[in-house]
């Protein structure tokens, strides 16, 4: 009987610790996803670090000019669109950009919540359960 109280509450514990560990890399996560939704044209993450800035159209069309030099070989002249045509690129990459950053944060913040609902369902059921048989083998023992 002794052993098999001593694996429940193994269990039991491990439970509650692998709660406990979930639970914080959810706030985390979340944390991380909030500020993204906050300002989602200076979020990290999502693979945006190859693409064009979009701080500013200064930025992007600098970028733009540069990624046509380097890929282009150097005696072939390049396209370079003019400034009304790099402004609409600009506006529709800046509004890509921001639409996809906040359906992630979005997808990031759901799915963490849920995950410390049940993290924390978890941790009570189990933590009571261990409580309630530790005082069951005082009381028979």
């Amino acid at each position: 009987m002794e052993k098999q109280h001593r694996i429940a509450q193994l269990y039991g514990y491990a439970v509650c610790l692998v709660s406990v560990i979930t639970f914080l890399i959810s706030v985390a996560s979340l944390v991380g996803a909030v500020f993204n939704l906050s300002d989602p044209l200076h979020a990290q993450g999502y693979g945006y670090s190859r693409q064009p800035s979009l701080a500013s159209f200064e930025n992007y069309k600098m970028d733009v000019l540069r990624s046509q030099q380097e890929g282009q070989e150097s005696s072939a002249p390049g396209y370079v669109p003019d400034d009304e045509t790099l402004r609409s690129m600009y506006e529709a990459a800046k509004d890509e950009r921001i639409q996809s950053v906040k359906l992630q944060a979005r997808r990031t913040i759901t799915v963490d919540s849920l995950l410390i609902i049940v993290c924390i369902t978890l941790f009570a059921f189990h933590w009571l359960w261990i409580r309630r048989s530790a005082r069951k083998a005082v009381s028979v023992g």
